[in-house]
């Protein structure tokens, strides 16, 4: 996928977590099962939750931890897009 690192794997999940202050803490659990929690501001989880709809594909990039959200626009990356397929292929 261009502009990403081959950790780049599809998001099964997205938790979020708050204990009252001014930071989210979001849990993204990718394709392998591995989880990744990212502190976000309020204004950032806001933005985020708009994406959070039909027809978007959300991939985390370990390695630049990185949240990549695709499909805002169009279907580029197939709503199936995983790792494992384009490792096999």
């Amino acid at each position: 996928m261009s502009g990403a690192s081959a950790q780049t794997q599809r998001v099964q999940y997205i938790n979020a977590n708050w204990a009252g202050g001014e930071e989210f803490d979001l849990l993204v659990v990718t394709e392998d099962g591995t989880r990744h929690v990212l502190p976000v501001s309020a204004p950032a989880f806001a933005a985020l939750s708009a994406t959070m709809r039909e027809g978007v594909v959300h991939l985390f990039d370990a390695e630049a931890k990185t949240l990549i959200i695709g499909n805002l626009v169009g279907n580029w990356i197939p709503q199936d897009w995983s790792k494992a397929q384009t490792s096999a292929g």
